[in-house]
């Protein structure tokens, strides 16, 4: 038998089953076996015409066997298959020669490095001469700033459009309570320049887009992807293959990370890994799904290592591999990664030479400044809601996030069904009468509207949410 790893992610479509061990003689058979045992996994790693989801990546003893024929790649007893969905983080000659020198205070300052003999004073004058662009200042960039700042990178860009909020500070360890409602840019450079005065920081107010990526990822040697969205993972790629930079990446989600660089000269990139996102909704952001405050400093401190690394011309750095973290298990793996000589912007012949239009190539509305969803025909207001419920109205309220949300706060007269047992729980749910879902902020609960409305019920969503309910009804309810 061949044991079968279940990503975070898709754990929901196994019974919570992190790892199987199940028959078969190919890569085919185990994985056909696999989604005749959780058939609600079929739609999220196959297409309807059952070739495997561009978005998806299957492993062997973890050995990429993208660009082989997967269907007839022979499986043995005890081989170990990873299935690795993307997940809404020695080279020489990066920084420029050494042209300035030390002061007394910096030799003092960054005395630890220079009694190495990988560093010393050659290696932190390269240090020094450094410029380094992080995209974001939140989870992945707040462990990046605070160290790369501390290790004496002498100019740091930081792109962040964003202000400071209290769940924040679960993980953004670089902001802090006094700065809450603070510009993250702001928040973040001034911690930085604390720790080392020595530095130089760019500061791009700015949502990175087509329009300007070129032009802000210009002037950098290296380009530290910290975001927390595909389309901008995917425009960060794209320009950094254009511009011949390296793309230092991680990404991070409940208790799971991945790190690896990405457009160096002869390795692969991003699109390698992932030719095309998953459709919007498909995998669960870190405001959706959540995130071990912890987690974002481990991936975001390797992603740090690697760009100094980097720098230095030393070690081995993860160009070609992908590192897999998990924190439950507290377990690192390696999976090899292969250049695709078919991929449209590395590839060699490629197809993508300029940015597009990332929002619309990731199947998503432009940009909101808060996942909320936008209020649809059919709607209805959480103070209606609240006046249906003390007139006694005969209507059924359901709540549709998961069991450790409710038990944050809730509705008391709400039902509990999260969105992905509804399919099999519809038929708690009394046809004749009105339904009314909601969630933490209306755009799961529009989700199961949709799905209840082609049900043939009578539907609407709540708009806004719990947080709206919060804000209009009941202030007492607390906020996440």
């Amino acid at each position: 038998m061949a044991k079968i790893l279940i990503p975070t992610p898709l754990r929901q479509y196994t019974e919570k089953h992190d790892s199987v061990e199940l028959e078969g003689g190919s890569v085919g058979e185990v994985l056909l076996s696999l989604t005749t045992k959780f058939p609600d996994l079929r739609k999220q790693i196959f297409t309807d015409e059952g070739k495997l989801r561009s978005f998806v990546n299957v492993y062997l003893n973890d050995e990429d066997i993208r660009y082989l024929k997967k269907d007839a790649t022979p499986v043995a007893a005890g081989d170990t298959l990873s299935i690795v969905p993307s997940i809404a983080g020695g080279a020489t000659g990066v920084a420029e020669p050494p042209t300035a020198t030390l002061s007394k205070d910096e030799i003092l300052r960054y005395s630890r490095h220079l009694i190495m003999p990988e560093v010393g004073m050659e290696g932190q004058l390269k240090l020094k001469n450094a410029k380094v662009l992080l995209v974001g200042t939140g989870g992945l960039g707040a462990p990046l700033g605070l160290y790369l700042s501390a290790a004496g990178i002498g100019r740091i860009g930081l792109v962040d459009f964003d202000v400071v909020d209290f769940t924040n500070l679960q993980r953004q360890v670089i902001h802090g309570t006094k700065d809450v409602g603070r510009k993250k840019l702001d928040s973040a450079a001034d911690k930085m320049l604390d720790i080392n005065p020595n530095i130089q920081i760019d500061r791009y107010e700015t949502a990175l887009d087509s329009s300007n990526a070129m032009d802000i990822l210009a002037p950098y040697d290296i380009v530290i992807d910290g975001t927390d969205n595909f389309p901008t993972r995917y425009l960060v790629n794209d320009a950094c293959v254009i511009l011949k930079k390296p793309n230092v990446y991680g990404s991070i989600f409940r208790f799971e990370g991945q790190a690896s660089i990405f457009g160096y000269p002869g390795g692969p990139c991003y699109r390698c890994l992932y030719p095309e996102p998953p459709p919007p909704g498909l995998v669960p952001s870190c405001a959706e799904g959540g995130v071990l405050g912890i987690l974002p400093g481990t991936i975001g401190l390797i992603q740090a290592t690697e760009a100094v690394k980097l720098i230095l011309g030393a070690g081995d750095p993860l160009i070609g591999r992908l590192l897999l973290y998990d924190a439950l298990a507290m377990r690192f793996r390696e999976l090899k990664l292969r250049r695709n000589p078919e991929c449209p912007v590395c590839g060699d012949h490629p197809t993508v030479t300029k940015l597009i239009d990332y929002q619309q190539f990731c199947g998503m509305p432009h940009r909101e400044e808060a996942p909320v969803a936008t209020a649809q025909e059919g709607d209805i207001d959480p103070v209606e809601v609240k006046a249906k419920i003390d007139r006694g109205d005969d209507f059924i309220l359901i709540d549709v996030r998961e069991p450790h949300e409710y038990q944050i706060c809730n509705i008391p007269t709400a039902k509990l069904i999260p969105l992905g047992e509804l399919p099999r729980r519809v038929n708690e749910l009394d046809s004749s009468k009105e339904i009314v879902a909601h969630c933490k902020s209306g755009v799961r609960s529009g989700k199961a509207v949709d799905f209840l409305k082609q049900a043939g019920f009578r539907a609407r969503n709540m708009k806004g949410g719990i947080l709206a309910w919060s804000d209009k009804v009941d202030p007492r309810v607390p906020k996440y």
